[in-house]
């Protein structure tokens, strides 16, 4: 389970994307601005082996919440909802290196 101290600080993701993997899962939180103009926070998960750049958007699934400590907090809680819902995707994610092209 993905714990809040598992993710660096506000002042950190203010500056930058933060990345970081669990149980197969990949995970990145950037600050981004939303459709109304408002900074969010996105979070996005794909699996294992490969890094955000080299993944297919196919495999990355995205949410955005509100760029404070309370949106990171609701990041990690998404976070973990994704590694329960979707165990056989994490678990087999190591099984992909054959999908490198």
């Amino acid at each position: 389970m993905i714990q809040r101290e598992d993710i660096l600080s506000m002042e950190y993701l203010k500056k930058t994307e933060f990345t970081g993997c669990h149980q197969g899962m990949r995970y990145r939180l950037e600050g981004v601005t939303g459709e109304d103009g408002e900074k969010k926070l996105r979070c996005t998960v794909w699996p294992e082996p490969f890094n955000f750049f080299t993944t297919s958007d196919e495999e990355k699934e995205s949410a955005e919440f509100l760029f404070a400590e309370d949106g990171v907090t609701d990041a990690v809680a998404w976070m973990n909802d994704r590694l329960f819902e979707e165990k056989d995707r994490w678990k087999h994610a190591g099984e992909n290196w054959d999908n490198y092209g």
